[in-house]
């Protein structure tokens, strides 16, 4: 009883059934990386789009986002030969490169607003102050890759997904996800497909950031070519699983998908995804559902909406309390994202192919040993 007491270990770095993610790395360590069990043999690995996917996610790369310079190129350390999934394990790894620890300094005896800093301390008694340590943002780059790996084995069987950019403070473009061409939505630094609404959303970006302030927004996605049948009934539903991964990410706040919360006000004859044939393909005259019904899959487009909340380190003086217990005021020093959801749109993607090739995977198990 004694030792539990005092030691704490951390657990829950690693995500899936059978397609498993293990991430590891804080903020300002040597480097960030993970491996990934259970992904199949024989898929060919685009290296390119891997290192692409990282690309719509690092630091530094417009005006409205945190100017950290990182490069984030990922090494594969093992799992792929001559260019091709091994079946065994993948190892990657990502260098941090542009550590500014000093930057944390003024923050190593006190707790952060709305942060990790004071839970850490209180479950671990011992934190990495240097931005968050593990709670920092950058573990995500380690789920992008992760989700890279998951895109290329979904695209074998057709899989595709576009998430964007659709609500920034209170400007919104739409309550009800759609899919967008990819092209579309990395035409603007935002990723907003609507450019008018994206020139709206990045000088409200502009605006708050030199106030010295945050804003958050909505990433929706869409995901099409879904096949029939991937969830499992009870605790391991489709819709469950996708809601585990996006709350999982850094900074996000609530999860809807389908008709979400606006269903509540329509009666069940208007809610109801009416069924009709096609010659021999069944139909659905409405996809309120989002794709999936009793926890699985039905084959219509599955979509869904995540909320971040601002970014809680802000330019300005807030009250806060120290270690010691005595309370004080402090501000944020360093490089933060004014809004986080332009970065967050690829992490919100690889989550849910994650998900999805996991399931997928799932069923290919069940049918063999069946």
């Amino acid at each position: 009883m004694l030792i539990s007491a005092i030691f704490v270990r951390m657990a829950g770095n690693t995500f899936g059934s059978v397609l498993k993610l293990t991430t590891f790395g804080e903020s300002h360590g040597e480097a960030i990386g993970g491996v990934l069990d259970g992904f199949p043999s024989g898929i060919t690995i685009d290296t390119a789009f891997i290192q692409q996917e990282l690309d719509r996610r690092k630091p530094g790369q417009s005006a409205i986002v945190t100017q950290r310079k990182e490069s984030d190129k990922v090494v594969i350390l093992s799992g792929v030969f001559e260019g091709v999934s091994t079946g065994t394990s993948i190892g990657f790894i990502i260098q941090n490169d542009n550590q500014k620890s000093k930057d944390y300094d003024h923050i190593k005896e006190v707790f952060r607003p709305s942060h990790a800093d004071y839970t850490y301390q209180q479950k671990y008694k011992h934190r990495d102050y240097r931005g968050g340590g593990r709670s920092s943002a950058r573990e995500t780059a380690c789920r992008v890759v992760g989700g890279a790996f998951a895109k290329l084995l979904l695209a074998k069987v057709g899989v595709q997904f576009s998430g964007y950019v659709s609500q920034v403070g209170g400007l919104i473009l739409s309550n009800t996800p759609q899919w967008y061409e990819p092209a579309e939505v990395e035409q603007n630094p935002v990723r907003c497909p609507d450019q008018k609404m994206a020139v709206n959303m990045e000088e409200l970006i502009k605006k708050v950031r030199k106030e010295g302030d945050t804003v958050g927004g909505v990433v929706s996605c869409y995901i099409k070519n879904v096949p029939v049948g991937l969830g499992e009934p009870v605790f391991d539903k489709l819709h469950a699983e996708l809601g585990k991964a996006m709350l999982s990410i850094n900074s996000v706040k609530g999860f809807e998908y389908g008709s979400g919360f606006a269903g509540v006000a329509l009666k069940g004859s208007a809610h109801n995804d009416r069924m009709n044939m096609q010659g021999e393909e069944v139909m659905f005259a409405q996809n309120l559902s989002g794709g999936i019904q009793g926890g699985i899959s039905n084959g219509e487009p599955i979509y869904f909406r995540v909320a971040f909340k601002p970014v809680a380190t802000i330019m300005q003086s807030q009250t806060t309390v120290s270690k010691d217990g005595k309370q004080v005021a402090m501000e944020g020093k360093g490089r933060h994202d004014p809004c986080v959801v332009p970065r967050a749109v690829v992490i919100v993607e690889a989550m849910a192919a994650l998900v999805i090739a996991d399931f997928y995977l799932r069923n290919i198990s069940t049918s063999i040993s069946a």
